[in-house]
């Protein structure tokens, strides 16, 4: 039997920090079968786009560099593949439109990848010659797929932080999302084999560990006939915090209503554990939340806020919104408005909202103009920076850990990273002035001046 030609092969990951999970594992598996990475696409054999479909910008992003790496056919590129939520939700489309594609993996089906670059592209595709030839589709109806430790996986970006992806897919029933059609239903991942994975990613240089999930609350939830015999997200925290070198363990993703006493114990004990929450409440109004299924009331979150800000020392909050779901009142937008004021949270981001075919909230009447919806999303977010620079400049004079990811993006002069209030890639960064560090060094650092995301600092010297 021949073995297969080894190939060029250039990613391109879209998304969010999930999908950069997925693609690390492809990148994993691809030099796991001897094809070589490349950085450039103009020289590649094999070009791989793992997209993203969680809202119309979004797509359209995907679409778009689709297109552009289709071009690329015109040269050396002999094999264009299509994975990730776009090629789950929208494969039939995708196969008819945008002929130079050649495979399609859904989103659980990029496993597969290796056995896509070893199958020969279908002759004449996307070339304009002959009869046109179909490309090769792979995406499970219902997605099961979910990776573990013993994945091949090649982190891209800084070797200090890394994501842990700790389940997949969700059950909620949030009307506006698509995310179950997208990722399948939750499926959990053991705590022994998440450990296994964090002492590997510890090995390999993290020292900051993510964790990921569409709905970190319930995790475990999936595992076990009975409640009591599941594993639960703080069992999880409280074993990640016996990992050596995971200096930083941070949540992402929770949801309101599934916060227990014994997950804010957790938070608020383990010393690794930051004292950061990213709690996507959407919105306040009693309404609109039952609109958007959310299974939780206005209560829910001013009883979470309340018991976070009681129990966490220090804690700091992190949220997301919709601005102009359908059914959003002038009255229930005003309610938002008066809860991000009262609230003051740490961080905010808000999104207009968008259609997206195949949810509840699509066929919903009521609907709030695109422009309406705009200019409602800028004006929370124009009331959250004021409160957000507030946040920050309480912190002028406080010395703060920082995580070094190197040098400025603005200036050599100045060193950059993030204090633990600062999730990466989502939030503000920390400028560290007056000293040397190296990227994934940990120091201390005095808090000199405060703008609306930003932290300038000065590198507090050992005595």
């Amino acid at each position: 039997m021949t073995a297969p030609t080894s190939q060029k092969v250039y990613f391109v990951s879209l998304g969010c920090p999930k999908n950069q999970v997925d693609t690390e594992v492809m990148l994993g598996q691809v030099r796991g079968a001897g094809h070589v990475l490349v950085d450039d696409p103009e020289g590649a054999d094999v070009i791989v786009v793992n997209t993203c479909a969680f809202i119309d910008q979004a797509k359209e992003e995907s679409v778009d560099t689709i297109l552009e790496m289709a071009e690329l056919k015109k040269g050396a590129c002999k094999s264009l593949v299509v994975t990730g939520c776009l090629a789950q939700r929208h494969a039939a489309e995708l196969s008819a439109e945008i002929p130079e594609i050649d495979h399609i993996l859904g989103s659980a089906d990029f496993q597969g990848i290796a056995q896509a670059l070893e199958a020969t592209p279908a002759k004449g595709r996307g070339k304009g010659k002959g009869k046109r030839a179909l490309p090769v589709v792979k995406v499970s109806e219902t997605p099961s797929y979910i990776y573990d430790h013993d994945a091949p996986r090649l982190r891209v970006g800084h070797r200090h932080s890394a994501y842990v992806k700790i389940a997949e897919g969700c059950d909620r029933p949030c009307s506006f999302c698509i995310i179950p059609k997208l990722r399948g239903p939750q499926r959990s991942r053991t705590i022994d084999d998440i450990v296994a994975e964090a002492r590997a990613l510890v090995a390999d240089g993290a020292r900051e560990l993510n964790l990921i999930a569409q709905d970190l609350t319930r995790y475990g939830w999936d595992l076990g006939d009975a409640p009591e015999t599941r594993p639960t997200l703080a069992q999880l925290l409280r074993a990640l915090g016996q990992v050596d070198g995971a200096d930083w363990i941070r949540l992402h993703y929770t949801f309101p209503s599934a916060f227990t006493d014994e997950l804010i114990d957790a938070i608020a004990e383990e010393p690794r554990v930051v004292k950061y929450v990213d709690v996507p409440l959407q919105h306040i109004d009693d309404g609109m939340l039952k609109t958007m299924r959310r299974g939780h009331s206005a209560k829910v979150t001013y009883d979470l806020i309340e018991r976070l800000r009681s129990r966490i020392d220090g804690v700091v909050i992190r949220t997301t919104f919709i601005a102009g779901h359908p059914g959003e009142t002038e009255d229930a937008f005003k309610a938002l408005c008066d809860f991000v004021g009262e609230a003051r949270l740490d961080h905010v981001g808000v999104f207009p909202y968008s259609i997206e075919s195949g949810t509840v909230s699509a066929l919903l009447p009521h609907r709030v103009p695109p422009e309406v919806a705009q200019a409602r999303a800028a004006h929370v977010m124009e009331l959250q920076r004021a409160i957000s620079r507030a946040r920050n400049e309480a912190r002028v004079g406080q010395v703060v850990d920082v995580l070094i990811d190197g040098l400025s993006d603005e200036t050599d002069l100045l060193l950059q990273g993030r204090w633990w209030g600062q999730a990466p890639g989502i939030d503000g960064v920390t400028y560290v002035a007056d000293g040397t560090a190296q990227p994934g060094d940990l120091v201390k650092a005095r808090v000199t001046q405060a703008a609306d995301y930003d932290l300038a600092t000065s590198l507090e010297l050992e005595p």
